[in-house]
């Protein structure tokens, strides 16, 4: 199964290409989509929908996991940001590809296993369970294949297997 694990943003948006099978995972790809600062809101939206368009088409994953929106101090930051998840949920959507959202804290507890975990902590174990020479970066595209792994350690797992998702 070719997971794509994404981190939302419309500034920069991470992904991760991660194949799983049988317990076995292997990074595939990585990086960022970025849109520049100096174009309009609504057209930095627009770049972001042709961009992850392109992706998906070029990686052909079998589904998409994406990190639900945890809402920090910055309001105005966030409703940004939920701006460009929404133009990602809709690619999505058009590309017709199953679609799975996980928290922060499942992802640190699928990675890590604990909830609590720091940042550093889950790109450490993300770079050892992906046997990578060093962690990914920027870090939107470390947490990108975080994502994905969590999506493929949680349906990979007997109890998924068995239906109990």
């Amino acid at each position: 199964m070719v997971i794509l694990g994404i981190d939302p943003g419309y500034a920069t948006t991470g992904f991760g290409v991660v194949h799983a099978e049988r317990g076995a995972f292997q990074l595939l790809n990585y990086g960022v989509i970025t849109t520049p600062k100096d174009l309009e809101f609504s057209q930095r939206l627009v770049m972001l929908y042709d961009d992850m368009t392109q992706l998906i088409e070029t990686v052909k994953p079998d589904t998409v996991a994406l990190e639900e929106l945890f809402w920090g101090n910055n309001v105005t930051t966030g409703i940004g940001v939920s701006h460009g998840r929404g133009v990602i949920l809709l690619a999505i959507a058009k590309a017709g590809i199953p679609l799975f959202e996980y928290t922060p804290n499942q992802v640190k507890q699928a990675v890590v296993g604990y909830g609590g975990a720091g940042k550093l902590q889950v790109m450490d174990m993300t770079k050892r369970l992906l046997h990578m020479e060093k962690v990914a970066r920027p870090d939107d595209a470390a947490d990108a294949i975080a994502i994905a792994l969590c999506h493929a350690r949680s349906n990979t797992s007997l109890l998924s297997q068995k239906g109990y998702q």
